[in-house]
C-alpha cells in the first residue's frame, strides 16, 4: 500500500510529463505543476527542491512507466558483445519515439533553461553508460575494431544512437522505424566490430 507522500510524489511526476510533452519546448514552470497535480507550489518544493530536480526526476519516473529496465534485458543478458551491441541499439531505437516527446521539450529549452540542460545531461549520461557498456562488452571479446580505442568507440556509438539523428532520419526523411533500427546495427557493426568478426 503506497503512502500519501508517494502518492502525491507519483502526481507531480505525472503532472510534470504530461506538461513537459504538451510544452514543444515552451517551458514548464514549477507553479504549472503544481496546480496540474492539484497542490500548493509549497508542497510541491517539499518533494523536489529544485526545478532541475524534478526535470530529472520526471525522466527517471518516465523510464518507470515505460519499462526501460525489462527493455534492456535482452542487453545486459547477451552472450556476446556484438549481441549486446545489437540488443542495445534495438531497444534505444524502439524507445526514442516513445521518449521523443520530452526529449524534444527538454532539447527546445535547453539553451535557455538551466534546469532543462541539467535534465537532458543526465538523461544523455544514462544513455552513455548504455553505450559503454556494450563497447566493454565487444572489447572483452576482443571484437572491438582496432581503429578505435573503447572511448572512441563509445563517442561514435552515442552520437549514433543521438535523439537528434532519429529526428533527421524518422521525421525529416521518412525512414521507417524497423528500417532506422536495422541500419544503426548494420552500420554500428561496421564501424566498431573487428573485421571479420561481425557474430
Amino acid at each position: 500500500m503506497s503512502s500519501p507522500q508517494s502518492d502525491t510524489r507519483e502526481r507531480i511526476l505525472g503532472a510534470a510529463l504530461e506538461l513537459l510533452e504538451a510544452s514543444r519546448g515552451t517551458g514548464v514552470r514549477m507553479a504549472d505543476v503544481a496546480q496540474k497535480a492539484g497542490i500548493s507550489r509549497q508542497a510541491l518544493y517539499l518533494h523536489f527542491g529544485t526545478r532541475a530536480e524534478l526535470l530529472i526526476a520526471t525522466t527517471h519516473y518516465l523510464d518507470a512507466v515505460k519499462g526501460v529496465d525489462e527493455r534492456l534485458v535482452p542487453s545486459r543478458t547477451a552472450a556476446s558483445g556484438v549481441a549486446r551491441l545489437d540488443a542495445f541499439i534495438e531497444a534505444w531505437g524502439a524507445y526514442i519515439p516513445e521518449i521523443y516527446g520530452i526529449a524534444k521539450a527538454l532539447l527546445a529549452m535547453r539553451d535557455t533553461d538551466d534546469a532543462a540542460v541539467a535534465a537532458w545531461h543526465e538523461r544523455m549520461r544514462a544513455m552513455r553508460e548504455g553505450c559503454e557498456a556494450a563497447i566493454d562488452a565487444l572489447d572483452r571479446d576482443n571484437r572491438l575494431s582496432p581503429d578505435h580505442a573503447p572511448k572512441q568507440a563509445t563517442d561514435l556509438l552515442w552520437t549514433l544512437l543521438s535523439v537528434r539523428n532519429w529526428e533527421h532520419l524518422t521525421i525529416d526523411c521518412g525512414w521507417p522505424q524497423a528500417r532506422y533500427v536495422e541500419t544503426l546495427k548494420s552500420l554500428a557493426r561496421r564501424i566498431l566490430v573487428a573485421e571479420g568478426q561481425s557474430q
